[in-house]
């Protein structure tokens, strides 16, 4: 039986690493609000009950495993990956992104104004002259990943809790990008399931251009495909593709994947298990990142100032992959197919108290690092620390080839 979980947040914080990356460059780490960190430990627990014990990791350890290959470290109001902000408007605080080769176009259509190489200041101006409902309305019909901070005013609805099952010998196809869909695939890897990633020649998976330690460890052992939906060929391999799993994972918007030819109703009447990811729900169109969401869905900290500032490194993401790993380790006792629609605005929601940050206790210097005081003592806060690398994944479309002639489907 796995040993109590301790009864203050803020021990598990500590050692996940998470505080190291809260607060300003330069000074005290901080210790985030809410249960995050024990939440993650909770879910890994579960993930190693559902895989007979073939996944056992510390759940919290995950949050900062990131930041522990890119040795990047916290920045106050500026996210840990660098693409993101916390900005004040005209009545609160904004979180807004900056990650993809086109969003500084859309950050000038947002404010109406062609920006320098530097954006920022602009935006900033913008910002404090617009409320976080204008900017809100604004950024979801550009698509552009931004939102007001707004803390739950109360806990989101709970998803249903299924059978669990094994998932060894099964085929996962992941059409995810990024963190949150990868570390479910991941997981479900190390669970024993055959891991099928396919991208789009056009959209390849984004996290290729970060840092290529973090991409092996969350694809290593996978297997790549490559295929082109825009050619009739191509529809037909994804179709096919979809047809053959036993659980799909993405992270699109429904339109998306109806453009593809692909539909989540018609695979889970068939008996599939589909994990759908989205910023706030497959009903609502809005576009997010890890760390944009979880800012604005309240997971900030509060400086000495009553300022925010981001907590860990886009931590909507790896808690979306666990709790998604945790679902699609279940399904229904009558072997039946499921939709799972999770929000990561939801998951991060459900980890926070009603109502909005207050002040975050500070770490002092204690011995040759930073401890932070808790109801159960003094806890050492613990550098961000990542698994070894076992191998290095395949090049984008490396199996293509050999995985359609697998499952007996044209090769385009």
């Amino acid at each position: 039986m796995p040993s109590p979980l301790p009864r203050d947040p803020s021990v598990a914080w500590a050692e996940s690493g998470v505080a190291a990356l809260t607060g300003h460059r330069g000074g005290p780490p901080l210790v985030p609000p809410g249960r995050a960190a024990d939440a993650a430990r909770e879910l890994a627990t579960r993930i190693a009950e559902h895989s007979g014990g073939r996944v056992r990791l510390d759940g919290a350890r995950l949050l900062a495993e990131r930041a522990a290959l890119t040795g990047r470290t916290r920045a106050g109001a500026s996210s840990v990956g660098g693409s993101c902000r916390l900005l004040p408007t005209a009545d609160g605080w904004a979180a807004v992104s900056c990650a993809r080769p086109d969003d500084p176009a859309l950050l000038g259509a947002l404010i109406g104004e062609e920006l320098p190489a530097d954006p920022w200041p602009r935006v900033a101006a913008w910002l404090r002259a617009h409320s976080g409902a204008a900017l809100a309305g604004r950024a979801g019909l550009l698509g552009l990943a931004a939102a007001p901070v707004r803390p739950p005013t109360a806990p989101p609805p709970a998803l249903p809790v299924l059978p669990p099952r094994s998932v060894a010998g099964l085929l996962v196809v992941d059409f995810s990008a990024l963190w949150a869909g990868p570390l479910c695939a991941h997981l479900l890897g190390l669970a024993g399931a055959r891991v099928v990633k396919v991208e789009t020649p056009a959209r390849p998976d984004g996290a290729r251009r970060g840092n290529p330690r973090f991409y092996d460890l969350l694809h290593a052992g996978h297997r790549s495909v490559v295929l082109d939906p825009d050619r009739p060929d191509g529809r037909r391999a994804l179709a096919a593709l979809v047809d053959a799993a036993d659980v799909v994972i993405e992270a699109s918007r429904p339109r998306a994947l109806a453009r593809w030819g692909l539909d989540a109703a018609a695979a889970v009447a068939g008996g599939t298990t589909w994990i759908s990811i989205t910023a706030a729900g497959r009903a609502c169109e809005r576009i997010g990142f890890g760390d944009d969401i979880a800012a604005a869905a309240g997971l900030v900290a509060l400086d000495d100032r009553r300022s925010p500032v981001f907590c860990g490194d886009a931590l909507a993401d790896p808690l979306t992959g666990l709790t998604a790993a945790v679902h699609a380790l279940t399904a229904p006792a009558d072997g039946s197919g499921v939709l799972w629609d999770i929000a990561m605005t939801d998951v991060v929601a459900a980890a926070l108290p009603p109502g909005g940050p207050r002040p975050a206790p500070a770490a002092r210097r204690g011995g040759e690092g930073w401890v932070v005081d808790t109801a159960e003592g003094p806890v050492p806060v613990a550098a961000p620390r990542a698994r070894p690398v076992a191998g290095r994944a395949p090049a984008a479309g490396a199996d293509t080839t050999a995985v359609l002639a697998e499952l007996r489907i044209p090769v385009p």
